[in-house]
């Protein structure tokens, strides 16, 4: 056992709410480890320094309330509520693995979103499709077949697409002579931005 679970499994078992068998195995360690018997000690007499001044007709002096003070911070584990963190932690491993996952990938989405500037064009058919400088256009009288997702850049939309128009961190240009099938949307927020991105990797997972 480690001595910072022992410290914590002290405490339950003086306030009676440690379960038998921790109890066991909190006496096979204060066995094993002098260190935490010495404290465990100290912890007992502490609560029975406390108890008998409650129960003292007498009130307790000043100096004998700053000393009580002194001797039971010095006993109380520093890092209780982390080590409670940690206990429920390893009770729910699952939830705890999809929250690391969920934050590393926002993480990692986010620092890109922030530093990757350069044009990305994607679709089944870019034959007809014209860059110049960051501008992706389909001229009037073309046709796309399928979706076109454009990325840091402008799409000018002159001629028909046969799917989905999805234009992130940029700008959507319709023309009126301009034919989109499916949906056309921009997304221009970092959190919006990361859904799709996550959307994106399923659906890629998936097929």
């Amino acid at each position: 056992m480690n001595c910072n679970v022992a410290i914590v499994w002290m405490h339950d078992y003086l306030d009676g709410d440690l379960p038998p068998q921790d109890i066991r195995e909190l006496k096979s360690h204060l066995l094993a480890c002098p260190d935490c018997r010495a404290r465990f000690d100290e912890l007992e007499r502490t609560e029975s320094l406390l108890t008998t001044s409650l129960r003292s007709p007498s009130p307790i002096t000043v100096e004998q309330s700053a000393a009580l003070n002194e001797r039971i911070k010095s006993v109380l584990p520093k890092q209780r509520k982390h080590s409670a963190w940690l206990r429920w932690v390893r009770n729910h491993p699952a939830v705890s693995v999809a929250a690391v996952f969920f934050f590393v990938m926002l993480s990692s989405f986010l620092t890109m979103w922030h530093q990757d500037g350069q044009l990305v064009v994607k679709g089944e058919d870019l034959q007809h499709v014209i860059i110049e400088g960051n501008k992706v256009i389909v001229p009037a009288g073309t046709k796309v077949n399928g979706n076109l997702t454009i990325e840091n850049g402008t799409a000018d939309v002159q001629g028909d697409v046969e799917g989905n128009v999805t234009v992130i961190d940029g700008n959507l240009q319709l023309a009126s002579t301009a034919h989109i099938a499916g949906s056309s949307r921009t997304i221009d927020r970092a959190l919006d931005w990361f859904w799709y991105k996550v959307t994106e990797t399923v659906t890629d997972m998936t097929h």
